[in-house]
């Protein structure tokens, strides 16, 4: 009942955004993380709020100077005995600090050892400053959303920080622990962002090739160009999204909408989509969401209410399934996916910087007298120090 990646144990680098995602997911599935902080500091957007930090659930918090006589030497006592090292910085960041690849694999030669970029550890732009716009604008996504005429949309930073780049980084390093127990060898995991927001299109660029995907936006199959594959907004300005795309689906949709016209009896016709769409919006317009949710949720014509951040935790479905959880009285999305024999326990809230570093130490095996060295030469904070800090007193 302790997760499926129960007894993983991963160093993770403080840090903004997708590499403590993904720290965040082998963390819900059961692995052992333990978030190397410094003293004073976190890396989260709102201090103040530690709670609130969700991406930082489920870890304990070591506060380490890593600039502290003896401080890098403190991180590769926990890589000796860790699986996994995570890591978000820009190349050659680590190697400053005395922890790039090759000290840390020749402490453990066994050793995942995990890096978070957004360009990669090589290439042209591999050091320049970046976010999760400009990796997916490299990788081609960008373009292919948003409506025909304007800008591409912005669309959050799912695509390449969380998709793209921290859920790929999760899977190339749970990919590497499955060959390091088999060959005794750890590896480098490089895990870009423009790599992993790319390897997402993968079904367009096919579509594309095969010449049933264009360079137009709002003119595919998929990206809002049919009229049955798109939003729509309600009477009460409230949204819905329509997906019927199978033929029987479509019909569903069609028949649930008394529509009975023959403009709209090739659903492959692209020619008629622009006008189609037009009149399905005239259609939509003229009902509140409730009353469309009645005659078409939970059917076959493929149809969801557009639910926003407060909504979408009451869906009946969603509470069905647990989908969301409250930490700490901080609602959040539950660990995902399930399983059946060895389901993960819930995470434990986010902490303040350093509230676990003597007893992580310890445990991971350091002894008194280390931890005193590290105490003496500024390292670490002395325990009474770290829970004053934390105002634990």
């Amino acid at each position: 009942m302790a997760g499926p990646l129960h007894g993983l144990k991963v160093v993770e680098m403080a840090g903004l955004g997708p590499a403590p995602f993904c720290a965040m997911m082998l963390a819900d599935m059961g692995a052992e993380v333990v978030r190397i902080d410094r003293p004073g500091h976190r890396a989260h957007v709102m201090p103040d709020e530690v709670r609130f930090d969700v991406t930082a659930r489920g870890r304990r918090s070591v506060a380490i100077d890593l600039k502290a006589p003896g401080g890098a030497d403190a991180v590769l006592a926990l890589v000796e005995r860790a699986d996994v090292l995570v890591e978000g910085f820009r190349p050659g960041v680590m190697e400053r600090l005395g922890l790039g690849p090759e000290p840390c694999l020749g402490r453990n030669p066994r050793l995942v050892y995990g890096r978070m970029t957004g360009w990669g550890q090589h290439g042209p732009l591999a050091q320049a400053a970046g976010h999760d716009l400009n990796y997916i604008a490299l990788s081609g996504a960008l373009h292919a959303i948003g409506n025909p005429g304007e800008p591409p949309a912005v669309p959050l930073n799912y695509i390449g920080d969380f998709g793209g780049g921290a859920m790929m980084l999760a899977f190339g390093v749970v990919c590497a622990v499955l060959e390091s127990r088999g060959s005794g060898r750890g590896q480098v995991v490089d895990a870009a962002m423009t790599d992993g927001a790319a390897l997402l299109g993968a079904m367009m660029y096919g579509f594309h090739a095969a010449g049933s995907w264009t360079n137009r936006r709002g003119e595919n199959l998929l990206d809002g160009g049919a009229h049955y594959y798109t939003t729509y907004l309600c009477a009460d300005g409230k949204a819905i999204a329509v997906g019927a795309l199978e033929p029987q689906f479509y019909q569903e949709l069609m028949q649930r909408c008394g529509i009975d016209d023959a403009d709209f009896a090739d659903q492959q016709d692209r020619s008629r989509w622009p006008s189609l769409k037009a009149r399905l919006a005239d259609l939509f317009r003229s009902r509140t969401r409730p009353q469309w949710c009645a005659l078409l949720e939970g059917t076959d014509a493929c149809f969801a209410p557009v639910l926003d951040w407060d909504e979408a935790p009451a869906h009946p479905h969603n509470r069905a399934r647990g989908t969301f959880i409250e930490i700490d009285g901080v609602l959040q999305p539950a660990p995902a996916p399930r399983f059946s024999a060895t389901p993960p326990v819930a995470p434990r809230g986010p902490v303040r910087a350093g509230t676990d570093t003597a007893a992580v130490l310890s445990d991971w095996g350091l002894d008194d007298e280390a931890i005193a060295r590290l105490v003496a030469s500024g390292a670490i904070l002395p325990a009474q120090a770290e829970r004053e800090q934390d105002g634990r007193g």
